[in-house]
């Protein structure tokens, strides 16, 4: 046989295209002819694949060897192309059987004694396998993060030799190690925050909801200590969410989490530009929103981020979507995270302390723009502890008391209307969350006497249902709406500095 078929994929973004590596033997001058718009890696594969196969003792064709990566207008990159075509050589050649490769795809770059080595994005090839009906050949460390995926057959090898033998029907490749993913409780736990039980109160309502946050004070207040641990109290991921998060960790070549089902938590330097915040490069790759999707994104000294970087995060915000365009290349990744901001609310630390004009400290506060502030559902102020309260032992409900309110609370919201209260779109809060006559002509007069917009009215109507939620009440009451009024300090510390 002089024609081999082999089956792979390529990578664009989350998605994963199929290619058919076809592998044509003919007479004329020995040559090895890659085709496919291949990128630099790819070519090189031709060196690679030849080393490989006579290291390891097989007979490279003495013929004229065109590889052609189909579809012809699809880019390819990387070196996972190596062991399907090295196959694919090896069944033009006769030296391995077409059947026996017929329903299976395979990656991997081959080190030139014939080792596989890892590639990157294992998840998103064993779900487009598992579509596909395909088994699927890994290197073995991307077989044992791609056995998360459920219904679909993962092989994994090491070393090229292992693949033929398997092949051959002589030597069933070796077992693929299993991940631990033993759920283990967050060393973080919110009895260590002295105080501050305003502020903790905000975060079961972020944590129950889905709430963007964002807390202002002094240096050393707690904010951060507070923001960290709000991980820790929201509900674990579901399996479908788990193998999302994932699937983003896999295209951008970092480690999975030892605990599979815990919830991301991103916190970039105040220094990051807004490619590594949104995702971008030359191949699209995901940003540090798409790495905290379905977690917690955490921007602490949010003023002394880049203005435009900060506003890269308003449209995520509002479709948990981000899009990417390059010469030639787009890619979608998803970024459904909740955003938890800290900041000192003047350039000398506190805007009380006589340090900062009103005016230095407004200067300071717009580099954070209206619309982004006007999407944070929670505003309040983390004050300087009374004295004697940092001499006190740590005292208060841990983590694990909170999340089992917190956990209630969502069933509640998903049992209700099939998602958290703060992704309800208009129409579905006035399906599932309807206020009461007097109680929406109360919260449209406070809006517009503290000058609010019409998202923030939508946003103060969540956060009620949210805390109705929590309280276990099954219809929003005025106590509700004036709880939730009571985390619009920013706006309140703004309006302060304007008079």
């Amino acid at each position: 046989m002089t024609l081999a078929l082999i089956h792979s994929r390529a990578r664009l973004g989350l998605q994963a295209p199929a290619v058919t590596i076809e592998v044509h033997l003919s007479a004329g001058l020995p040559g090895f002819q890659l085709v496919g718009l291949a990128e630099t890696t790819v070519r090189e594969a031709r060196d690679r694949v030849r080393s490989a196969l006579l290291t390891c003792g097989f007979d490279f064709p003495d013929r004229k060897i065109i590889v052609n990566l189909a579809p012809a207008d699809l880019p390819k990159e990387g070196g996972r192309f190596d062991l399907p075509i090295a196959i694919g050589i090896l069944v033009a050649s006769g030296q391995l059987p077409a059947a026996a490769v017929a329903d299976t795809e395979f990656y991997g770059e081959l080190a030139l004694s014939g080792e596989i080595r890892p590639i990157v994005g294992e998840i998103p090839l064993a779900l487009a396998a598992q579509q596909a009906g395909r088994a699927l050949l890994l290197p073995m460390p991307n077989a044992s993060i791609a056995r998360q995926v459920p219904d679909v057959l993962v092989l994994g090898a090491s070393h090229l030799l292992q693949v033929h033998s398997h092949l051959l029907a002589q030597q069933p490749l070796p077992a693929i190690p299993v991940l631990p993913h033993a759920a283990t409780p967050s060393p973080l736990c919110l009895s260590d925050v002295k105080g501050q039980q305003h502020a903790k109160r905000a975060l079961e309502i972020a944590a129950c909801g889905s709430h963007n946050l964002l807390f202002y004070g002094p240096p050393g207040t707690g904010k951060s200590m507070l923001a960290q641990r709000l991980a820790g109290i929201l509900p674990p991921l579901t399996f479908h969410e788990a193998l999302e998060s994932a699937a983003i960790y896999s295209i951008a070549a970092l480690p999975a989490a030892a605990d599979f089902r815990r919830r991301p938590f991103r916190q970039p330097h105040h220094t990051s530009s807004a490619p590594a915040l949104a995702g971008g490069g030359t191949l699209p790759k995901p940003g540090e929103i798409s790495l905290a999707h379905h977690g917690v994104l955490f921007l602490d000294e949010l003023p002394e981020f880049q203005r435009h970087v900060l506003d890269a995060l308003r449209e995520p915000l509002e479709t948990g979507l981000v899009h990417i365009s390059r010469a030639g290349r787009q890619a979608e990744f998803p970024a459904q995270f909740q955003l938890v901001a800290a900041l000192n609310p003047s350039p000398s630390g506190h805007h009380l302390d006589g340090r900062a004009s009103k005016a230095e400290i407004l200067r300071y506060l717009a580099r954070i723009s209206g619309p982004l502030t006007d999407r944070i559902d929670l505003q309040l102020e983390v004050p300087l502890l009374p004295a004697g309260g940092l001499s006190q032992s740590s005292s208060g409900e841990t983590s694990e008391t909170i999340a089992a309110r917190v956990l209630a609370g969502r069933e509640h919201q998903l049992q209700r209307q099939g998602k958290p209260n703060a992704r309800l779109s208009s129409a579905e809060l006035e399906q599932y969350c309807p206020l009461q006559s007097a109680d929406s002509a109360f919260l449209e007069q406070a809006v517009s006497q503290l000058q609010l917009s019409s998202r923030s009215f939508h946003k103060l109507w969540k956060v009620a249902r949210t805390i109705a939620d929590l309280a276990g009440d099954p219809s929003i009451d005025r106590p509700h709406l004036l709880e939730a009024l009571s985390y619009r300090a920013f706006d309140k510390l703004l309006r302060y500095l304007r008079d």
